[in-house]
């Protein structure tokens, strides 16, 4: 909506009025008298009216009013938009081994693999992260940090969404990963640091055991919930033989998975079905809420400079228009003389 920051500063507008009532007119003097051309003695009508004169003092109260509309800043105010209050520093740390590609999850009565549901899910959760920092590590035979602690969560899930199984290494290097997001995390308020671990498997690789990750986790005040995922029960087709079902997720190390985020004060969950795995992200949505709104602010877009303008433009235009006008008079004049 429209409106004037300082409304009051139009009390303003009666002054060149009262100026003009209350003053008393300036003294001429006859000897610094200008002399007009002939053709310019027309405008001293009877009553000593000049319509220039008037015209120009017209000019002028209209300059006048702009001015004061410049003065009381006259705004075009948006609507309100919500500031979210600076909510948690959260890094997610995704298993991308080669296990991740076992296709024992179900979508929409799709089979897909782990991490196809992973991507699905976790990108929901992703983008219901407002007010927060995101980053992303993935980790295989060694973890790599695809986006640091940002703000922009379209960045963080889309470098998930075009993450692949296998790009890191077809190990599982759980405490290289986990000593990342420590590293990553530690630099930011201590009662905001929290990391997510979703992993199917056992530690196999990397040069850091879970357990000390884990005690830098603590010392560094860092929270991590941990996750394991995969189907306990899988249908595979042995040829010849027929069909048989086994655990795909026999190799998971749940004990350890538990023992990590005991210690740090977070919770482990187990995530069967992709069912499972999307209530897991709605908890950890309830037990680490993001930021909730803040104040409002409404955008304020400044419309001084509009009747600034215009005032400075008639201003000089009648500056300018009264010099035209008098070298045409003149000319006019010395053509009227030599025609005589």
């Amino acid at each position: 909506m429209f409106e004037f920051a300082w409304p009051w500063l139009f009390v303003l507008l009666p002054l060149p009025w009262l100026a003009a009532r209350m003053l008393a007119p300036a003294t001429t003097d006859a000897s610094a008298a200008l002399r007009l051309p002939i053709v310019l003695a027309g405008f001293d009508l009877a009553g000593g009216a000049n319509p220039v004169a008037r015209w120009k003092r017209w000019l002028a109260l209209i300059a006048w009013a702009l001015l004061i509309a410049a003065a009381a800043r006259p705004q075009w105010i948006g609507e309100p938009i919500d500031l979210a209050r600076s909510g948690r520093d959260l890094m997610l740390i995704v298993d991308a081994s080669g296990s991740m590609d076992t296709p024992d999850m179900r979508i929409g009565g799709q089979d897909v693999t782990r991490y196809g549901a992973v991507k699905a899910i976790a990108g929901d959760f992703v983008r219901r992260r407002v007010g927060d920092r995101l980053g992303l590590i993935v980790f295989g035979s060694q973890a790599y940090l695809l986006t640091p602690l940002t703000f922009d969560r379209d960045t963080v899930g889309k470098q998930l969404g075009e993450s692949v199984v296998g790009l890191p290494g077809r190990e599982t290097a759980i405490g290289d990963a986990v000593g990342l997001a420590v590293k990553r995390l530690r630099e930011r308020p201590a009662d905001q640091r929290v990391a997510i671990l979703l992993t199917d498997g056992v530690n196999d690789a990397g040069e850091l055991d879970p357990l000390k990750a884990i005690d830098l986790a603590v010392a560094e005040k860092v929270k991590v919930y941990t996750i394991g995922i995969g189907a306990e029960a899988m249908r595979i087709n042995d040829g010849f033989f027929g069909s048989r079902v086994v655990n795909p997720s026999a190799e998971i190390d749940e004990k350890m998975l538990a023992d990590m985020a005991q210690k740090t004060g977070g919770r482990y969950f187990r995530a069967r079905d992709t069912a499972e795995l999307a209530k897991i992200y709605e908890d950890i949505d309830r037990l680490e809420p993001s930021a909730d709104k803040g104040q409002q602010f409404r955008p304020i877009d400044e419309l001084f400079f509009w009747p600034l303008s215009a005032a400075l433009l008639l201003a000089l235009f009648g500056a300018i228009v009264p010099l035209v006008a008098g070298r045409f008079a003149m000319r006019a004049d010395r053509v009227g003389r030599a025609a005589a």
